[in-house]
């Protein structure tokens, strides 16, 4: 009996260590997503093929800024909160993506791979968005700081095109 008290503890604790590494593996050094009804201002930013429209933004610590991404363009584009590290990783998450068939150069498709092990394959980070050839979507965010923050397109070739722009904290 005094073996299982220990261990359960243990177990307990080994459980919890888990859910926090899951949590903080949401969370970003530069703010977190948040629902449209929290938003102090609401910008929107057009998509076309290669640029966005503003090609910067300016954002305060604590704001919250609901984000409308128009896409003009006739390619599939992706609204990124991120630094260039950042985006230099998700680019490669991108490549796969496209390379499975799950991104094509006008839309979105979700490929099932279990059969092979992986699982479904989905792009749902809460800070970034797809968004197709002329429709609109949204992304919520509350900014605490930035250093080198950008928001970019992401899929194969954009963002060495051009498609990034800076947010400036005033």
């Amino acid at each position: 009996m005094a073996l299982r008290t220990p261990l359960l503890l243990a177990g307990c604790l080994l459980a919890l260590s888990f859910d926090a590494v899951a949590d903080a593996a949401h969370t970003y050094a530069f703010g977190q997503a948040a629902p449209a009804s929290k938003a102090t201002r609401t910008v929107e930013v057009t998509l076309q093929d290669i640029s966005f429209s503003p090609k910067s933004l300016d954002v305060k610590a604590g704001e919250t800024v609901r984000f409308v991404l128009v896409n003009k363009g006739r390619l599939l584009h992706e609204f990124n909160l991120g630094d260039a590290a950042m985006h230099a990783e998700h680019q490669k998450e991108m490549l796969q993506m496209q390379a499975s068939g799950m991104l094509t150069a006008t839309g979105i498709g979700e490929m099932d791979h279990s059969a092979m092990g992986h699982g479904v394959m989905k792009h749902d980070d809460p800070n970034s968005v797809l968004v197709e050839p002329g429709k609109t979507a949204e992304l919520t965010w509350t900014f605490t700081k930035a250093t080198g923050l950008e928001f970019a397109c992401n899929l194969p070739g954009h963002y060495q095109a051009g498609m990034v722009g800076k947010v400036n904290f005033n």
